[in-house]
């Protein structure tokens, strides 16, 4: 067991960045030649997982390290607002320096954020976020004309979101430039990038560097080669972004997503390198991580909101005194982690009073040998779910249960590509089986997504009621602060 040793704690965070799309987890295209250098200096988490694969339940589990039917932040209409404590208010309870800057989805800056400052936050659009995403009470689940963003702003260009990003950049260099030399130790920053989050436009040297004619189609992206899943048919008359898309637009998609990738690369690379270059730079871990991926396109799906892969897999590293450098852990995990990690890193307890007992200290895992026994959970119950889904990851297996409809089941070291679903299969049918019995012990499934759907019904009835919000239309990205709301789309 290595000795460990209370330093700063940096947390760089991208949004919607997919574990698959980084150099140093073998992509042959994308190129992040900073997180590459991180990851070669630390250890990478091969198998991270978010909590729930949409922005502000994962963000609030993140913060809190429990579970979103436990905490009820379950989807983009219940921002976290500070009334379950998180690490930072454990930080600010203990004394120790917390700052974040950027992109937090909370609700508002009203609510207790657990942070002694907050620079340029982002936060829930209106104090109240997506309530059309809450409709999901029965089918025919409404569309969401607000996805057209995905497939309407493709290309090379600086976006409202680009330019955010670019100030987060210069905040957080300046904070570590000046305020950080001055800070009681040990401290904690919060760096949370928006980036490569839709819309798909990259700046034109980053856009510059993926030629779109070159680039493969997305996987299974024909509808003959879609999952057949009952939920996923409901999933695709909400989510209707893939009608919208050409095969040349799929391509000029992936070269902009690829591009924001390298884009906000560059820009954590100077951060890494300012903390590298100052005098704590050896008393500092450096941690990074996505708040969840995105389907670009693969199997017709854009955006995140479910547990394929591409949308519920997240690249996690963790860097500095004390961590193994070149290290690849196997070991299952996720941002329930996180919170415990905080902690331990800064010299606090490995958990804390208020905490899910599943999460554990990254510090201490990636200590260990790789356990193909631990089991990471997640859950989804925002926009487009007709049913509450829940995850299970062991092992080579992944387990996806849908609220009354079948599940599915996935051998990620035989299929990586998530192209065969064993469940139907009976050969895996005591697989299955001992998961769902794993699942039930943990909650009763039907029952959390009976209550989460009561609880999203009164949120539509305090805000004028179904028809109200149909009436109104969905909404894409959140702007960011100082820019205009682009508005709700009805068609």
């Amino acid at each position: 067991m290595t000795e460990r040793t209370a330093t700063n704690l940096v947390i760089l965070m991208a949004d919607e960045h997919a574990g698959r799309y980084t150099g140093y987890a073998g992509h042959e295209v994308v190129k992040t030649p900073n997180l590459d250098r991180l990851a070669q200096r630390g250890t990478v988490f091969s198998n991270a997982y978010c909590t729930s694969p949409i922005c502000m339940p994962s963000r609030a589990a993140f913060a809190t390290g429990r579970y979103p039917h436990d905490t009820g932040y379950v989807c983009n209409a219940t921002p976290y607002d500070g009334k379950v404590p998180s690490w930072g208010h454990l930080l600010q309870d203990a004394g120790v320096p917390v700052t974040s800057i950027g992109k937090l989805h909370y609700r508002s800056k009203d609510v207790p954020s657990g942070f002694d400052e907050t620079l340029i936050p982002m936060y829930a659009q209106g104090g109240v976020g997506d309530l059309f995403g809450a409709i999901r009470q029965s089918a025919p689940l409404p569309p969401r004309y607000g996805v057209r963003q995905v497939a309407e702003e493709v290309g090379a260009g600086e976006s409202d979101y680009t330019r955010y990003d670019r100030s987060i950049h210069a905040a957080a260099l300046d904070f570590l430039r000046d305020r950080a030399p001055a800070q009681r130790e040990p401290w904690v920053l919060f760096v949370s990038f928006v980036t490569p989050h839709f819309p798909l436009i990259a700046p034109e040297e980053f856009y510059n560097m993926y030629d779109p004619g070159s680039l493969d189609l997305p996987k299974a992206c024909r509808p003959e080669d879609w999952p057949k899943h009952p939920w996923f048919d409901e999933f695709r008359r909400t989510y209707i972004t893939d009608t919208f898309f050409d095969d040349d637009l799929r391509r000029r998609a992936t070269a902009a997503y690829f591009g924001l990738c390298s884009f906000v690369d560059s820009l954590m690379g100077d951060v890494i390198d300012a903390i590298g270059a100052s005098d704590f730079g050896a008393r500092t871990r450096i941690a990074y991580m996505s708040d969840h991926g995105d389907n670009l396109g693969v199997r017709g799906l854009w955006q995140k909101s479910n547990f394929y892969q591409e949308s519920a897999h997240v690249p996690m590293i963790l860097a500095g005194p004390g961590i193994a450098a070149g290290k690849t852990c196997r070991t299952p995990v996720s941002l329930i982690d996180i919170h415990p990690t905080v902690l331990d890193a800064v010299g606090l307890s490995d958990g804390g009073p208020t905490a899910d007992p599943d999460g554990r200290s990254l510090l201490r895992i990636a200590d260990e040998p790789d356990d193909d026994t631990r089991e990471v959970f997640g859950e989804y119950h925002a926009a487009g779910a007709v049913n509450g889904v829940f995850m299970l990851r062991q092992g080579s297996w992944k387990y996806i249960y849908y609220a009354n409809m079948p599940p599915q089941l996935f051998n990620l070291e035989t299929d990586p590509e998530e192209l065969t679903d064993l469940a139907p299969d009976p050969a895996h049918r005591a697989t299955c089986a001992a998961f769902e019995a794993r699942l039930r012990a943990r909650l009763d499934p039907e029952a959390v997504d009976r209550v989460i759907k009561a609880q999203q019904l009164d949120i539509v009835e305090a805000h004028g009621g179904a028809a109200h919000l149909l009436s109104r239309g969905s909404m894409g990205a959140s702007p960011p602060p100082g820019t205009k709301f682009a508005g709700h789309r009805t068609a």
